[in-house]
């Protein structure tokens, strides 16, 4: 007969990761990379999730695929979640931009 405690041992040894600390990792390493050549100190993974709090998983799903097709992957995320970029003034702005850029 074996000891309870042998059965215990396999069940407390869970993985707490998730999708969403996956893609916080991952966002985190593509801006370090840039950031610490640069004399920026690194983002951590408290301020990556502070930062990206209120906005959905799906959400970050799509943040991952048009940053990563972004030539600067670092200018696109900053600008992407911000606030202020995506209001309909903004949006506007930037319609109004591209229009005359053509």
């Amino acid at each position: 007969m074996q000891h309870i405690g042998s059965n215990l041992r396999k069940a407390l040894n869970t993985s707490k990761e998730t999708e969403r600390g996956e893609l916080m990792r991952y966002f985190c390493d593509r801006l370090n990379t840039t950031r610490v050549p640069d004399g920026l100190p690194p983002v951590a993974m408290g301020r990556m999730g502070k930062l990206l709090q209120k906005i959905p998983t799906k959400d970050l799903y799509y943040l991952k695929r048009i940053c990563d097709d972004a030539p600067n992957f670092s200018k696109k995320f900053w600008w992407e979640i911000n606030p202020k970029n995506h209001t309909e003034e903004a949006k506007k702005k930037s319609a109004a931009k591209f229009k005359d850029s053509r």
